[in-house]
C-alpha cells in the first residue's frame, strides 16, 4: 500500500487527535503541588482585578511571569472556573505544538516529513502526559518551539521580505516564552545558536536575524509587564532575576538536586514508543550533516538544540521530568525526516524492541500496589492497576499491530496505529491517577467542609499549605507557623501570617468563628493548647476544625 495519505484522512486524524486529547481535561482532580498553585494564581487575579502582581494566598508570588495565569484566568472569566479551564492553556499550547511540528516539518523537510513528525511529538510519553497536566513547562515550550522553528523557516526563505516575516514571528515566540517561564525563553535559544555557530563554523546566520526590528518586536511584547510589575513592585527585580535565574540553577535551594543521570530515566521512558529511533535518528543526523560545514543545516541545528537541552538541566541544581519537553518538538522534527526516508523494515527492527518493553510494563501493572507505604496507598494504589494494566494492554496491541503492519510495508499505518496507541495509553494512564488522587488532592475535603466554609471568617492552615484546597472552597487561608514557597511574599507583608502556634492560639481565642485545617500528623501540637474545637473533617492525612 502506497504510504501516503488523502486531505480527507488528514482531518480525520485530526478530528480523533482533538477527541483523545482534550476528552479528560475535566475527569480528573487537582493535583498538588503545580495543578492547585497554579489554577489557584488565576483565580486570585480573577477576584483581585490585579493583573499585574501575581499572588498565591494572597502573598506577592514572583517565581514566574504571567502568561500563563492571564490566560487561566481569561478562561475562568469566560467559561467559569473548572478543573478543565485550569488546564486548557497547557493542553491548547502541547496540541498547537503537535501542529507546529507538522507545519515546520513540512516546509523544511517535505509533507511526509511533516505528518510523522506531528504523530512522534503528539504520542511520546512525556509530552502528551505534560499537555494534559497545569504546570508552566507545556506554555514555555511551545513558544520557544515557535521561535526556533520559525528561525529555521526564515534561513530557507530566498525573498527578504518573506526572512523577515518569519524572523518577526521568531522574536515574538521568544518574547512570549519570556512572559512564560522568564529570561530562559531568550537565553537558552541564543546559547544553542552559539553552539551550532562554533560546531558547525556558521557564524552568517547572525548576520540575518534583523536585530533591529527582531529586538523592537521582542521588547514591545515582553517588556511592558515587567515595567509595570518593577514599577509596582520595586522588590520584584532582585527576587525574579538574581533568585528565581541564577540562585535556582546554581544551588539546591528548592530541594530538587537530582544526580546527573537523573533525566536518563525520565528521556528513556519519556521519547517511549520512539527510544530506538531517537538514538539512530541522532547518530545519523549527525553523520550526515557533518560535511556541510558553513552551510545553515536545520537537521544539525535540532541536533545541538536537543543536546544541549539535555545537559543544560543535567548540570542544573533543580530538575524536574518537564524540564526537558524543549527537547521533543526539535526530535520530532527528525525523527520525523528519518521515517519519511526510511524503509519499512528498518522502522521495524527500531520498533521491535518496544515490544518487549512495552511488555514488562504489563506485567508489573497488576502489581502497582506493592510499592504503597500506608493501608490507603494500597487501596488507592490497587484501583490504579486496573487503569495502568488496560494502558498497557491497549499499548502493547498497538506495538503489536503496527510492527504486523511493518512487515507488510505499510508504514504509514504503522505509525498512525503506533502513535495513536500511545496517545490512548497515556490518556487512560493519567485519566486512571483519579483513583490515586485523594492522597495529593483536597477535593474531598472540600466536598466535606463547604457547609461551614463562609467567606468572612478566619481560615488558619497550620504548619502546612495545601496546595489544591483553595482552589476547590474558592478561598485563601492565614498561614500559621509556616512559610515555604510564600517566604518572600510573608517578608513583604508580615501582617496576614501567624509566625507561631502560641499566636494562633491567641487569635483562635478571640475568634467569633474559625476554621482551621492541620495534618493529622501535628493535630496533636494544636490540642496541647486546649482550644474550643469541633472535628468537621479528619482521615489519616489531615483534620478540618471549627470554633464551635
Amino acid at each position: 500500500m502506497k504510504n501516503d495519505i488523502s486531505r480527507r484522512g488528514l482531518w480525520l486524524m485530526l478530528l480523533a487527535l482533538v477527541i483523545i486529547w482534550f476528552g479528560n481535561l475535566e475527569y480528573r482532580k487537582l493535583v498538588k503541588p503545580d495543578e492547585g498553585r497554579y489554577a489557584e494564581i488565576p483565580r486570585e487575579m480573577v477576584v483581585s482585578g490585579d493583573w499585574t502582581t501575581p499572588r498565591l494566598n494572597e502573598l506577592k508570588y514572583f517565581e514566574k511571569p504571567p502568561l500563563q495565569y492571564w490566560a487561566t484566568a481569561t478562561a475562568y472569566t469566560l467559561f467559569g472556573e473548572h478543573q478543565w479551564t485550569s488546564r486548557l492553556w497547557a493542553a491548547l499550547t502541547g496540541f498547537a505544538g503537535v501542529l507546529l511540528a507538522w507545519f515546520a516539518g513540512t516546509r523544511l523537510f517535505g509533507r511526509q516529513a511533516g505528518i510523522y513528525a506531528a504523530l512522534l511529538l503528539g504520542s511520546s510519553m512525556l509530552y502528551s502526559m505534560m499537555a494534559h497536566i497545569n504546570t508552566l513547562d507545556m506554555g514555555v515550550t511551545f513558544f520557544i518551539t515557535l521561535g526556533i522553528f520559525s528561525l529555521l523557516i526564515a534561513q530557507k526563505e530566498e525573498r527578504t521580505a518573506s526572512r523577515r516575516n518569519w524572523m518577526m514571528l521568531a522574536w515574538a515566540g521568544l518574547a512570549l516564552a519570556v512572559l512564560s517561564k522568564g529570561l530562559m525563553g531568550l537565553i537558552l535559544p541564543g546559547a544553542a545558536l552559539f553552539l551550532y555557530s562554533v560546531f558547525n563554523r556558521d557564524i552568517s546566520i547572525w548576520k540575518r536575524m534583523h536585530w533591529f526590528s527582531g529586538l523592537a518586536v521582542f521588547l514591545l511584547i515582553a517588556a511592558p509587564w515587567f515595567v509595570l510589575v518593577i514599577k509596582a513592585n520595586p522588590e520584584f527585580f532582585d527576587r525574579f532575576f538574581i533568585y528565581e535565574h541564577y540562585t535556582r540553577f546554581t544551588t539546591t535551594v528548592h530541594g530538587r538536586y537530582q544526580p546527573w543521570y537523573y533525566f536518563v530515566p525520565v528521556l528513556t521512558l519519556g521519547i517511549l514508543p520512539w527510544l530506538f529511533l531517537m538514538f539512530d535518528t541522532a547518530l545519523r543526523t549527525w553523520k550526515s550533516t557533518t560535511r556541510q560545514a558553513r552551510v545553515f543545516s536545520p537537521e544539525r541545528f535540532l541536533l545541538v538544540w536537543a543536546v544541549f537541552i539535555y545537559f543544560f538541566f543535567s548540570i542544573s541544581g533543580s530538575k524536574l521530568p518537564s524540564y526537558l519537553l524543549p527537547m521533543f518538538p526539535a526530535l520530532a522534527l527528525l525523527m520525523g525526516k528519518q521515517i519519511a526516508e526510511m524503509p519499512s523494515r528498518r522502522l521495524f527492527w527500531l520498533t521491535a524492541p518496544v515490544l518487549a518493553i512495552v511488555g514488562i510494563m504489563l506485567a508489573l501493572a497488576p502489581f502497582t500496589a506493592k510499592t504503597a507505604d500506608t493501608p490507603l496507598q494500597v487501596q488507592m494504589y490497587s484501583a490504579y492497576a486496573v487503569w495502568l494494566t488496560v494502558a498497557a494492554a491497549v499499548w502493547f496491541v498497538g506495538v503489536g499491530v503496527a510492527l504486523w503492519l511493518l512487515r507488510r510495508d505499510n508504514k504509514l499505518v504503522a505509525v498512525i496505529v503506533l502513535a495513536f496507541s500511545s496517545l490512548i495509553a497515556a490518556q487512560i494512564g493519567t485519566s486512571g491517577h483519579n483513583t490515586a488522587a485523594r492522597e495529593r488532592s483536597a477535593y474531598h475535603i472540600a466536598e466535606a467542609i463547604m457547609p461551614y466554609v463562609k467567606p468572612d471568617i478566619p481560615f488558619y492552615s497550620i504548619l502546612y499549605y495545601e496546595q489544591t484546597l483553595p482552589f476547590y472552597i474558592k478561598r485563601t487561608f492565614t498561614l500559621v507557623q509556616y512559610q515555604d514557597e510564600m517566604d518572600f511574599g510573608i517578608k513583604q507583608e508580615p501582617e496576614k501570617w501567624v509566625p507561631t502556634l502560641a499566636d494562633f492560639a491567641e487569635r483562635w481565642r478571640n475568634d467569633k468563628e474559625a476554621l482551621a485545617i492541620v495534618e493529622t500528623r501535628h493535630y496533636p501540637k494544636v490540642q496541647q493548647f486546649k482550644l474550643p474545637m469541633k472535628e468537621i473533617f479528619h482521615d489519616q492525612q489531615y483534620v478540618v476544625v471549627m470554633k464551635p
